[in-house]
């Protein structure tokens, strides 16, 4: 007999050389699994390391921010944006999710937008992939339901509105 099964009760023993065990062949399953693939020479292989390089889209150009994206114009002409345009063409992008407890409105320039509206979820950094203008400095074009909303990101102001931006 052997020392251990003196000091503990034989299914204990047995218990914990079983958990052992499971231990040590999920730490060799696991450190197997974990190797990078290799090549012939044993190296482990570029793609394997960095993911294989992607050629990009075929059939079409590769959208990109149109020059002078990023350069707003310092002075606001309001009279050259107060308008709630109907949009020329609408988008298809994922699913709206309003702020909760606000209902669907219709928003038009003047109006107040609740700042909850103008949070960094609904912010349209890409805007110019809607058709839409760069916003002066202080502005930013957010998302509420299928419009899209030019609003000033201090007070809330809505300068202008672009309807049915998003179907």
């Amino acid at each position: 007999m052997n020392r251990m099964s003196h000091r503990f009760p034989a299914p204990f023993v047995r218990s914990a050389n079983g958990i052992l065990l499971a231990f040590v062949l999920s730490m060799i399953a696991g450190g197997a699994m974990a190797q990078p693939e290799r090549g012939r020479g044993g190296e482990p292989r570029a793609e394997a390391r960095q993911g294989e390089a992607h050629p990009g889209p075929r059939g079409y150009p590769r959208v990109t921010e149109p020059q002078g994206w990023n350069a707003r114009p310092g002075a606001v002409d309001r009279g050259a944006y107060q308008h709630n345009f109907q949009a020329a063409r609408g988008y298809r992008i994922g699913p709206y999710h309003r702020p909760p407890g606000w209902v669907d409105r219709r928003w038009a320039f003047g109006q107040i937008l609740p700042r909850t509206y103008w949070a960094a979820q609904y912010v349209l950094a890409d805007y110019w992939l809607f058709g839409l203008e760069i916003p002066p400095a202080g502005y930013e074009w957010v998302r509420a339901g299928a419009d899209a909303i030019l609003v000033n990101i201090v007070s809330g102001e809505i300068l202008q509105v672009e309807y049915g931006v998003f179907v």
